[in-house]
C-alpha cells in the first residue's frame, strides 16, 4: 500500500541508507550506477548527498542534472520510499556539512573521529541538492 505524503516524507528523513542511481551517460553498454550513500532531508525540503568533487557519481549526476534515491527497510514490516528529482545547486562542501552527515549516521562517540579523517583523506567534496520531484513508496505490511 503506497504511503501518505506525509508517511514517506517522514520515512525518508529517518537515517537510512540510500542506494543512489544515476544514468550512466551515452555509453549505451551499461547499466545506471547504483551505489550506497549517506545523504540528509527534512520533510518538506531538498535532499542533499556529499560525494567527491571528481567522482564519478558527481560526473554522472552533473551530466544527468537528476538523481534517484531509493530507501528502505524490513522490519517490522517491508517498507521503501523512492524519490527522484532535478539537482538544484551543487556547492563545495564544509566541514560544518560533514559533521552534520556523520552525526546522522554514526554514535556520538566516533564523528570527531570520522570527521578528521574524513576531512584530510577523501579530497574535495560537493554538497549536491536535489528537489524531490517523483516518489513511489509502499509498506507492505499494511496489505
Amino acid at each position: 500500500m503506497p504511503l501518505s505524503p506525509a508517511e514517506r516524507e517522514e520515512f525518508l528523513a529517518e537515517a537510512h541508507i540510500a542506494a543512489l542511481a544515476v544514468d550512466a551517460g551515452p555509453e549505451g553498454d551499461r547499466a545506471p550506477l547504483t551505489v550506497p550513500i549517506w545523504y540528509q532531508y527534512s520533510p518538506g525540503g531538498d535532499v542533499w548527498i556529499m560525494t567527491g568533487r571528481d567522482s564519478r557519481k558527481a560526473e554522472l549526476i552533473g551530466a544527468a542534472g537528476r538523481f534517484t534515491l531509493m530507501v528502505d527497510r524490513v522490519e517490522p514490516s517491508i517498507r521503501y520510499v523512492s524519490v527522484e528529482g532535478p539537482v538544484v545547486s551543487t556547492v563545495p562542501a564544509t566541514r560544518e556539512k560533514l559533521v552534520e552527515m556523520s552525526a546522522r549516521y554514526l554514535p556520538a562517540e566516533k564523528v570527531e573521529g570520522y570527521v578528521d579523517f574524513a576531512w584530510k583523506e577523501h579530497g574535495e567534496q560537493v554538497v549536491i541538492h536535489m528537489r524531490p520531484q517523483r516518489w513511489v513508496s509502499s509498506d507492505l505490511g499494511q496489505v
